[in-house]
């Protein structure tokens, strides 16, 4: 998922080719989980958009927008695997494959399209495959976006707020809260942009241990943990999030390919584990982060990839008698075997899945019963079923921002 740096990374390229401009035409799609989650609908953005002069793009954790001419303002966040594409740059930050090197425009899952006026023709793109961003039109002047819903609801940003995210502020937040740190640090409701791999990042650079309680720091841990957000959000935004200029023994940069050799361990040798905090994946290196107070009970550790079991195969006899103490062990030690390479497998995809669960509040229920629907509305039915289906359970916000 996009967080605090990433989508600086886009303000920036919003701000290079299209704030200054004036958008000559808009191409939307509807969509009535991206637009319409959040009560706008294509036809009311393209409306908005056309002929309006972009004045400026802003941003605060992992929600941005454009400053427009005049009200309405389009509020956005990207959910998971949201972005914007632009046709004459790459914005991507990442190295591209050979088969994005000449890709196709519009580009694949676009939800709109500004055209904008000036020499390079530039045109913007918002794109979204799995439909978890969310694109809002804000009736306010805009200069006061950030007064009103949902930004109001979210924390302050690390990067622009340093005046309100004190030392003293952080330590009264986390003191009047008793839930594992990590957990503090990803609502959005405490603090802005703070998402998985930012989190964890700045729990190691500051020594703590992710499941323990935020109401047990001392004041020396608290100073420490408020030290390494301003430092690591801050140099992702400044970076761009090009992990190519993070410093090499970030755990950001030696978190990923888990299955890998040296693929657990840091340059200096320390190992990295990856372990459950409130359901969502961590990555931690025990040898640097202490608990040194109470912890959560709801989590549980997995072994070091480097640790992994060797599948053995039960034999015939003890696959015919599966009920004894010692066949059932051996059933159970295959079974575990092969769990784990299909886990290897899945733990990047796991790991993007959990990234959307602190960004968007649950779907709307709907009543049961009522009249009996035809052929038709029966087909749409089950459609819109899908349609939520594709949203993970996790979709869950635990403050009320984005209401």
């Amino acid at each position: 998922m996009p967080e605090i740096g990433e989508v600086a990374r886009i303000v920036h390229y919003l701000r290079k080719h299209v704030a200054g401009k004036t958008v000559l035409a808009v191409r939307t799609q509807q969509d009535d989980i991206v637009y319409g989650k959040v009560g706008t609908s294509a036809s009311a953005f393209e409306k908005a958009m056309t002929g309006k002069k972009v004045l400026d793009a802003r941003q605060q954790g992992k929600y941005f927008w454009l400053v427009m001419s005049e009200p309405p303002h389009p509020l956005m966040h990207f959910g998971m695997s949201g972005w914007m594409k632009f046709s004459n740059d790459d914005s991507a930050y990442y190295k591209p494959t050979a088969q994005e090197e000449n890709p196709e425009w519009p580009p694949k899952y676009w939800k709109f399209v500004l055209e904008m006026d000036g020499d390079d023709k530039c045109e913007a793109a918002f794109v979204d495959a799995r439909r978890l961003g969310r694109i809002r039109l804000i009736d306010a002047p805009g200069e006061e976006l950030r007064k009103v819903s949902p930004l109001k609801e979210n924390g302050p940003d690390p990067v622009i707020d340093k005046d309100i995210l004190t030392v003293d502020w952080l330590a009264q937040k986390m003191r009047s809260k008793r839930i594992p740190v990590k957990a503090l640090l990803l609502d959005q409701a405490n603090i802005s942009g703070v998402g998985n791999w930012v989190g964890d990042e700045v729990l190691y650079q500051a020594k703590i241990h992710p499941e323990q309680y935020s109401n047990t720091f001392s004041d020396t841990q608290i100073k420490q943990l408020h030290d390494a957000l301003i430092y690591v959000c801050g140099l992702a935004c400044e970076t761009l999030a090009d992990s190519d200029k993070f410093p090499e023994d970030w755990l950001m940069k030696h978190r990923w390919g888990k299955g890998k050799k040296d693929a657990n361990k840091l340059p200096n040798g320390a190992s990295i584990t990856f372990l459950k905090v409130g359901g969502r994946t961590s990555a931690v290196v025990p040898s640097v982060q202490k608990k040194t107070g109470a912890v959560a009970g709801d989590t549980g550790i997995s072994k070091q990839e480097d640790d992994e079991e060797t599948e053995r195969k039960p034999s015939a006899k003890q696959r015919r008698n599966p009920n004894t103490a010692s066949n059932k062990a051996a059933i159970n030690g295959s079974k575990r075997g092969r769990e784990k390479k299909e886990e290897q497998t899945e733990d990047v995809k796991q790991e993007e899945e959990e990234e959307g669960k602190e960004d968007e509040p649950a779907p709307k229920r709907t009543k049961k019963g009522g009249a009996k629907k035809g052929a038709n509305g029966a087909a749409a039915n089950m459609a819109g079923q899908k349609a939520a289906a594709s949203e993970p359970e996790g979709e869950r916000r635990r403050s009320s921002r984005n209401k």
